[in-house]
């Protein structure tokens, strides 16, 4: 979505929706939005631990400094962003502000969780927020490089995450006393992948946590019965070296190591306290897991994927099929699981915890009359229920849009590769 932002100081400001689709159904009233420029790696972090973007420039991040009862809290929050999964996609991706710092926007508008405004982030808006940019292509977990005597490449997700860290830790990450780790779609992946990793940069006593919002991607077939997420990760694993960094008491559990690459694989081993934000019928992975373009050639979907309300009966059942498969991929965790949390919500969407329309707002999707921002908030900081799952489509009338037409996630999400294969 492109929009334009009109400021008004110390008032509210009108935002004009400038390309937006039909699905788009939000109150026109939001919050003024900070604008935090980019601060890029310190070039002797970076070279030490060799990491840099697919292009070999520095990585970035945009830091908010906290106050008042947040000076020693922190808040980090992934970049999502989708993967590259050969060499092909991988060289688009490194000409493209995806895997270049260079092409990367300099300054970023902070919303919804990363708000500095209480009135729309309660609990978190005087923490210390960063948002960690995303020019890896494998979730911040890669670690290896590519060479064929023409083309040079990084794939050092896995170092950036590191490096980053280092860079902040002198700017009072260090003495941290809350930290909550959080990103959105191929960043709530890396959520999974490094939640634990993160306490081992932190004070002994620090409090740790971490959200993924969209990033519970399954691993289930797709319509014509193919495996080809399952496929597609493998490929991304194994080009970019990722196999090393994921959990090793997951891999040595598996037959197939690179099978932890996926949350619900992954989600058991995981120490700290997780909190897991999905939509039951993601559409992302509607898209792209469930009815990838090659699953339907006769376009048989078509109609679906632009109005839910057109779906067949048929198409309907697959689609509460692929909601129950989430909660059962997710069962144990919300059965046994006595420091997680989970806002599982029936609304056609993917990430919601960094769009203040979704986190908290006046219209924003709710679940046993609670907003994302509150069941989260309320996990955090212990305070009351925190596992919601909703009821099925179409029970849920706080779900102010549908399923908008694809082309708007291929531009949107800018998942180069990943629609050629899928």
């Amino acid at each position: 979505m492109v929009v334009v932002v009109v400021v008004v100081k110390f008032s509210v400001v009108v935002l004009l929706l400038l390309m937006c689709a039909p699905w788009c159904a939000y109150s026109l009233v939001v919050p003024y939005r900070l604008q935090v420029g980019m601060t890029l790696v310190k070039n002797s972090t970076a070279e030490a631990l060799g990491a840099y973007c697919l292009d070999g420039s520095l990585p970035g991040y945009h830091f908010s400094k906290g106050f008042g009862s947040g000076a020693r809290n922190w808040l980090l929050q992934f970049e999502g962003g989708g993967w590259c999964n050969d060499v092909e996609s991988c060289l688009a991706r490194a000409n493209t502000q995806r895997g270049s710092t260079n092409l990367m926007t300099k300054v970023e508008t902070f919303n919804g969780i990363l708000s500095n405004n209480e009135s729309f982030n309660p609990d978190f808006y005087n923490w210390n927020r960063v948002m960690l940019r995303y020019c890896d292509g494998a979730s911040f977990a890669g670690d290896s490089t590519f060479d064929n005597g023409t083309s040079f490449m990084y794939f050092r997700g896995q170092k950036i995450w590191q490096a980053m860290l280092l860079d902040l830790l002198p700017k009072g990450l260090a003495r941290a006393e809350k930290a909550f780790l959080s990103g959105c779609s191929a960043g709530g992946l890396a959520v999974f992948l490094h939640c634990d990793n993160f306490s081992k940069f932190l004070p002994r006593n620090a409090t740790v946590k971490c959200l993924s919002d969209a990033g519970f991607f399954l691993d289930v077939k797709d319509v014509s019965m193919n495996e080809t997420i399952r496929t597609f990760y493998h490929d991304v694993v194994t080009l970019q070296g990722v196999e090393q960094n994921l959990d090793q008491n997951c891999t040595s559990s598996l037959t197939d190591p690179k099978l932890c690459f996926f949350p619900q694989h992954n989600l058991g081993f995981i120490k700290n306290p997780m909190f897991i934000l999905n939509s039951a019928y993601d559409m992302w992975q509607f898209y792209y897991i469930l009815v990838p373009s090659l699953a339907d050639p006769r376009k048989e979907w078509k109609y679906c994927k632009y109005n839910i309300s057109a779906c067949t009966e048929s198409q309907m059942k697959i689609l509460q099929d692929f909601r129950l498969a989430m909660l059962e991929a997710s069962y144990s965790f919300y059965k046994h699981s006595t420091s997680g949390g989970m806002f599982i919500n029936s609304c056609f969407a993917h990430s919601q915890s960094d769009q203040q329309e979704t986190w908290f707002a006046a219209d924003s999707p709710i679940v046993h009359n609670k907003t994302i921002a509150e069941v989260v908030g309320n996990w955090y900081f212990e305070r009351n229920e925190t596992k919601l799952i909703d009821d099925p489509y179409p029970c849920n009338s706080s779900c102010h849009n549908t399923i908008p037409p694809p082309g708007y996630i291929i531009t949107q999400e800018n998942i180069l590769g990943l629609q050629k294969k899928l």
